[in-house]
């Protein structure tokens, strides 16, 4: 395989599409190949776990949240302990993510809605989720998707909608509208796993500045490609692999 370093021209940190949109089945293929078995990078036990981090991770990084739930959950083990914290207790434990007073009222009153309305068990459904405070359909499908298994749509975040308009997947500028797109390109029992893949490659290749064209496995069928390709695209598949495991 070629050796693994940047090509001599330079790659436009936004590359606009210049050809047909890439085919969502050729793009399950090679993706399921670059990373078969999809995981939330968000460290939980349970849905409850899985809910409060992901509404801790918005305008976070995942890595931040995994720093910051171990001492939450510590302290605040169930629903009903988080829910009657004090409420500087908990902004206390979740400022470095951000947003901490908004965050801390968010997760608790999803927690006490957990533990007075739905028994201390997150609700399984995306209609009762939606009830939740702090929560709209991106955290709902991550608690189905990931702690259920329910594919009630597709995750849709900032990497979601990059790797999805570089691909033409979808234009829409919503992620209402872009989820519904792929939710029509894709087969519902790929939802969870191939939007998922579509968030690891927004996260380690398909960048947002200085994307990784040259290692993306997609390259041949993305109509934003830039630059040249290093190796076949299986070979490529492997480095994303290897990448993805080894945490970028």
């Amino acid at each position: 395989m070629a050796t693994r370093k940047k090509p001599a021209a330079a790659v436009p940190s936004s590359p606009a599409p210049s050809g047909p949109p890439a085919s969502p089945a050729e793009v399950a293929t090679r993706l399921g190949v670059a990373i078969p078995e999809p995981r939330c990078e968000l460290d939980h036990k349970d849905a409850w776990q899985l809910l409060i981090a992901t509404i801790l991770s918005a305008q976070s990084t995942d890595r931040t949240v995994n720093t910051v739930t171990p001492v939450l959950f510590a302290k605040f083990p169930t629903p009903e302990a988080l829910a009657a914290a004090p409420r500087e207790d908990v902004e206390a434990v979740v400022h470095r993510t951000g947003f901490f007073r908004n965050k801390a009222k968010a997760i608790q009153g999803a927690s006490l809605a957990v533990h007075q309305h739905f028994g201390g068990q997150v609700p399984r459904t995306m209609e009762q989720l939606l009830t939740l405070p702090g929560v709209a359909r991106k955290t709902a499908n991550v608690v189905l998707g990931v702690a259920y298994r329910i594919a009630a749509g597709i995750v849709v975040d900032t990497h979601v909608m990059r790797t999805s308009q570089r691909l033409l997947l979808s234009q829409a500028r919503t992620p209402e509208r872009l989820e519904q797109d792929l939710c029509a390109a894709l087969p519902r029992e790929q939802w969870i796993d191939g939007g998922h893949r579509l968030l690891l490659l927004g996260r380690y290749v398909c960048l947002a500045k200085g994307p990784k064209c040259e290692d993306c496995p997609l390259f041949e069928i993305c109509p934003s490609r830039q630059g040249q390709a290093l190796g076949t695209w299986q070979e490529r598949a492997k480095h994303v692999q290897q990448t993805i495991a080894g945490g970028g």
